[in-house]
């Protein structure tokens, strides 16, 4: 019987190596979901206007899509569990940074968490394969939980802490947990156990990926699905605020949407992959945000009920396009090729969305406006979600072979 610990992995390497991934899941959302319920507390500090706002809220999601293409790089020249130790570098770093009061360092700050999260993002996979090859899946759901999980008691726990102890201390807390993580990976990568890198595609790969319509299907509806889910994270409690609710409500709603896709989590993924044809789920979840969205602006005062349904909303989606990653590629190698163009396009168009319905409300002096922005962009989400979920595979094109060369003429004689 195959073990599920790879052969060349020790057993109490594969223990502290679970130990170490349990702590680097619970450290890739915190720092993120964190902020946006002290906004308000951070504006003031900093006198930060509302495109500056909306530039720290946006920072974060750039950086998921900027660093997720560097990662594999460093992972190549200095081993997986080397860059993964210096991801949990970056995020403690980043978090200390922050919370000296500057404008400057709060920005710099957030761009190196960003980093951090977004090379740990990418690389968590390639451990679970490496290390866990025949429990991908149940890590991997595990995984999900516990991100979610996570940045939902930091969006929880942010407001209480900065009423007992300021702003600081709501953003500093969190380098506890990322610098206790790295005390775990340290060892690890001090022992130079990830003998094989990040696994990448190869470069012919990523140029006919490029080339398919499927490949940007799938990369556009995650990048669509990721900006409603980060525009919420970013300005649900401010949006709650205006509408009458206190600062500790406010940050309590973000977090009940973070807990509602928990399961879904789990559920999601199981389901679709059941079936042969994903759309009916794609319809779904459109419905679910239409009702969301439409039920915010018009009763706000039933502001629970909305919460819930986007969290069923946005913790569908997401799981959604990350199941489809797997559902459209034939092989293990378009997968990965798949992700990478996925996480770093769809992140990077995700990023547009705090920062635009950040000016949006500050032009005009409302949420209206902004919230009608994400009902109209709910349709090319269903979209581009309908033509991912369509069955098929994708199919790359075969590189044409080199002209065999011509024998060279015999000299005359």
């Amino acid at each position: 019987m195959n073990s599920p610990v790879t052969s060349r992995v020790s057993r109490a390497t594969a223990v502290w190596s679970l130990v170490g991934l349990v702590l680097l899941t619970i450290n890739l959302r915190a720092a993120i979901t964190g902020i946006a319920p002290v906004l308000g507390e951070l504006r003031e500090a900093f006198g930060l206007s509302g495109a500056a706002v909306g530039v720290l809220t946006t920072l974060p999601v750039v950086c998921l899509g900027v660093f997720a293409s560097v990662a594999p790089l460093v992972a190549r020249r200095l081993g997986t569990d080397v860059a993964i130790a210096g991801s949990l570098v970056l995020i403690t770093a980043g978090i200390v940074v922050r919370v000296v009061e500057s404008p400057l360092s709060l920005f710099v700050g957030t761009v190196l968490a960003g980093a951090g999260i977004a090379m740990g993002n990418v690389l968590m996979p390639a451990v679970i394969k490496r290390v866990f090859p025949a429990r991908v899946g149940s890590l991997t759901g595990l995984a999900m939980m516990l991100m979610a999980a996570s940045g939902a008691v930091a969006a929880a726990l942010a407001v209480p802490l900065d009423e007992a102890g300021g702003w600081r201390l709501a953003l500093a807390i969190w380098a506890v947990p990322s610098a206790f993580a790295l005390l775990v990976w340290g060892p690890l990568a001090l022992r130079g156990r990830s003998s094989r890198p990040a696994e990448t595609p190869a470069r012919d790969a990523d140029h006919s990926l490029l080339r398919s319509p499927v490949a940007w299907f799938v990369a556009a509806f995650m990048g669509l699905a990721s900006l409603m889910f980060y525009v919420l994270m970013s300005w649900l409690p401010e949006i709650m605020r205006d509408a009458g609710y206190a600062p500790a409500t406010a940050g309590m709603m973000m977090s009940t949407m973070m807990i509602v896709g928990i399961p879904l989590g789990f559920a999601v993924p199981v389901f679709a992959a059941r079936l042969r044809d994903q759309r009916p789920v794609v319809f779904a979840v459109a419905a679910v945000m239409v009702a969301g969205l439409v039920g915010m602006m018009a009763v706000p005062s039933a502001g629970w009920v909305w919460v819930v349904v986007l969290g069923l909303g946005t913790g569908s989606a997401f799981p959604l396009a990350y199941t489809l990653l797997s559902l459209r590629s034939p092989n293990p190698s378009i997968a990965a090729g798949l992700s990478g163009m996925a996480q770093t396009g769809g992140y990077l168009l995700a990023g547009t969305g705090p920062f635009a319905v950040g000016v949006l409300h500050g032009a005009t002096g409302g949420w209206n406006v902004p919230l009608v922005l994400l009902l109209v962009l709910v349709v090319p989400e269903a979209v581009f979600g309908l033509l991912a979920a369509r069955p098929g595979l994708i199919r790359l094109r075969e590189a044409k072979p080199a002209p065999r060369a011509l024998p060279a003429p015999e000299p005359v004689r």
